[in-house]
């Protein structure tokens, strides 16, 4: 497929290095077309295929799925048992097209949360893409931004216990470090399919500067096309930052004399 012109051609945005996307509408899709909910998580497993392809071929250095968050587990058990059922299914097929690519797995989260057998799997996974130098795929299972903000929180106050730190030491900074996914990237552009405008706790210190795209579109029929929509809509916004526009085209007008 062919990048749009407001991609290739943008002289003054870059593309995001880090995207994030929440995957909804699986089950509505399925009830629209009279099928289970689980059929229509299995039909998104080809969306992220299509991401998945097209962000490591833009040149994504990151890209971050939330595929089960800490507040799924009120779903009806048989749906929650499908899933995970679906999520081995699902690491023991695709992983080695991951690594064939050159993609780094990591699945974020209480992992401990999950079977035996799934734990195992996803460390499996995860130790044979552990070398990779291309686009890192992070999975967030069984994950929610208010359980790592608790726990960074948690982590602070025993280093403050011991003596290690001081509540005067405290800065953004140590927030960043002492979170469980401390070597994360801030998110530059978030997705969310399905039609909803809401975060839904995912990723809540990592989106403070992050621009946000909302589509109706339900997330098995979010295909390469939409994906690449939501890159050109976020290729066309200035981001501030908190400063004016002027700063900004200020520097980078200095930046382009530099670099000639």
């Amino acid at each position: 497929m062919t990048l749009p012109d407001t991609i290739t051609d943008s002289a003054n945005q870059s593309l995001p290095e880090h995207v994030a996307i929440i995957m909804d509408g699986n089950g509505r899709w399925a009830q629209q077309r009279g099928k289970i909910r689980v059929a229509g998580h299995k039909a998104g497993v080809v969306s992220v295929r299509q991401v998945v392809s097209v962000a490591s071929r833009l040149g994504i250095k990151s890209l971050t799925l939330f595929a089960f968050s800490s507040e799924n587990w009120r779903r009806p058990e048989s749906e929650v048992s499908a899933l995970m059922e679906l999520f081995m299914l699902v690491l023991g097929r695709e992983i080695k097209k991951l690594h064939e690519g050159n993609i780094r797995l990591r699945i974020v989260g209480a992992i401990d949360g999950f079977s035996q057998r799934l734990q195992k799997k996803i460390r499996e996974a995860e130790t044979m893409t552990a070398e990779n130098t291309g686009m890192v795929l992070n999975i967030a299972a069984n994950y929610g931004g208010r359980w790592e903000i608790a726990q960074a929180t948690k982590k602070i106050a025993e280093k403050i216990e011991s003596g290690e730190l001081t509540s005067a030491d405290i800065t953004e900074s140590t927030i960043s470090e002492n979170l469980p996914l401390n070597d994360m990237t801030d998110i530059d552009l978030l997705i969310r399919t399905g039609g909803d405008h809401r975060v839904s706790n995912f990723l809540l210190w990592q989106i403070a500067y992050a621009e946000l795209y909302f589509t109706p579109v339900l997330w098995p029929d979010f295909n390469e096309e939409a994906f690449l929509e939501a890159i050109a809509s976020f290729v066309s916004r200035e981001r501030r930052f908190g400063c004016t526009g002027e700063q900004i085209k200020s520097w980078l007008n200095q930046s382009s004399e530099t670099n000639q």
